[in-house]
């Protein structure tokens, strides 16, 4: 075994960097084993020195991450900033320095991770992101390596653990949306802004890096299609227990059937309670893989914390590490196929509709006519009426989304629709 220990940077010791700090401090032992040579923390570089850091080093401490990275001995940075700059730049400069990059950054990936991986590349490193996308789950590594040789045709997955834990309160006990939001600030689940959680970014930035890795195809964060959920109502959850159905914001990617294009989205969706995906609850993340030789994967698990990220992280780093004493590097940015993202009104999907109408004849008439007319088939009709006022929710067969959406908004202009209250796609199928 190699006595010179790797030497470690970690930028970042907030609630995921300490946590790698104090397991790779408690764990020493066993990662030396694990890797072949021992690992040691080099420097640790944050914005505030004056915090107390419990477990480490006061000398290890300091607010120059660029001297750190520089000095010419750090074999692996560990990159748990978040946020796009300082981060790229620090990342390129570990890479121009010699050293490998593990990285929990979601959004810098989303957005720069084919010139990262770039850099990697040119300069025979390794960049490793297992922690960027749900948290402790086995993701990443599985559909960059172990389904490697197999063809993935969809993906589709619940990525973000605050949303989940909102629609799973808000359906299993009725609560609206914002006294659902109210318990996951108080628990610690939400921000105190949770725009990012709540309107689907964060969840569009998985979904391109998990878009990439699948279909082999450079996906950024500006393809991927998003809608948020703070939309999502009681009278939401109502229509779908009637119908079998939970709801869930998923992230969803698919090849198309002529596997000449992709498409890439987050969005609110009704799916059925026999779905695996129906049954994740609390801040879960789950993850359903469709491949054409190994059939359907399920990877279930907590998707945020310090613990669950950090595990992660150290996965990454036990890889890495091996890698530099073999002098090899792990898989790179595969994106041979180069297939194009298609548009969101390409998606090939179903609609729940529920419209507030006038309470007389021929409306009913009126609706399918308007159906028919942009080539939507209707499933399923119900109706309730009182006091000259009627409700009325219609479940579309498969049909493109521009043409859902379409029929829509020709429905806003009719004179006998007063409404449209809600509209919801339905998916997992």
């Amino acid at each position: 075994m190699r006595t010179r220990p790797l030497k470690v940077a970690l930028l970042g010791c907030g609630v995921v960097g300490s946590e790698v700090a104090r397991i790779m401090t408690t764990h020493a032992d066993d990662l030396t084993a694990r890797i072949g040579a021992p690992v040691e923390l080099a420097g640790v570089a944050v914005r505030r020195p004056s915090k107390v850091r419990e477990g480490i080093d006061p000398a290890l401490v300091t607010t120059d991450a660029t001297a750190l990275l520089k000095r010419g001995d750090i074999d692996v940075v560990i990159e748990v900033i978040g946020g796009i700059e300082p981060a790229r730049t620090l990342i390129t400069t570990a890479f121009e320095n010699g050293a490998s990059v593990v990285s929990a950054n979601k959004a810098l990936l989303a957005q720069d991770g084919a010139a990262l991986h770039a850099a990697a590349e040119a300069h025979g490193l390794d960049l490793y992101y297992e922690a960027a996308v749900a948290g402790a789950i086995p993701l990443v590594r599985p559909m960059r390596e172990s389904l490697a040789g197999d063809k993935i045709n969809r993906v589709m997955g619940i990525v973000n653990g605050t949303t989940n834990f909102i629609l799973d309160k808000m359906d299993s006990t009725g609560a609206g949306y914002q006294e659902a939001l109210d318990e996951a600030t108080a628990l610690g689940y939400a921000e105190a802004d949770p725009t990012a959680d709540v309107e689907g970014y964060d969840a569009a930035a998985k979904a391109a890096i998990l878009a990439g890795i699948a279909f082999h195809t450079r996906v950024r964060l500006d393809d991927v299609y998003r809608e948020g959920m703070t939309e999502v109502s009681a009278s939401d959850f109502a229509s779908a227990k009637r119908m079998g159905c939970t709801i869930k914001l998923l992230a969803i990617l698919e090849r198309a059937a002529d596997g000449e294009s992709v498409t890439a989205r987050v969005h609110p969706a009704m799916i059925p309670l026999t779905h695996p995906l129906a049954s994740v609850r609390e801040a879960y993340n789950a993850v359903f893989v469709e491949a054409e030789a190994a059939g359907r994967l399920m990877f279930y698990g907590p998707g945020a914390g310090g613990s669950p990220t950090a595990s992660a992280v150290l996965g990454d780093l036990v890889a890495v590490c091996r890698n530099k004493l073999a002098e090899a590097t792990g898989p790179g940015e595969s994106a041979y196929t180069q297939l194009p993202v298609s548009a969101m009104g390409e998606v090939v999907t179903r609609y729940h509709i529920s419209l507030d109408v006038a309470d007389k004849p021929g409306v009913l008439a009126q609706v399918a006519t308007t159906f028919a007319e942009h080539g939507v088939s209707i499933d399923t009709v119900r109706q309730t009426g009182k006091d000259g006022e009627a409700s009325l929710v219609v479940v579309t067969h498969r049909a493109p989304d521009a043409a859902l959406s379409g029929t829509v908004e020709a429905l806003r202009k009719l004179d006998t629709v007063r409404g449209v209250a809600s509209i919801m796609r339905v998916e997992g199928e």
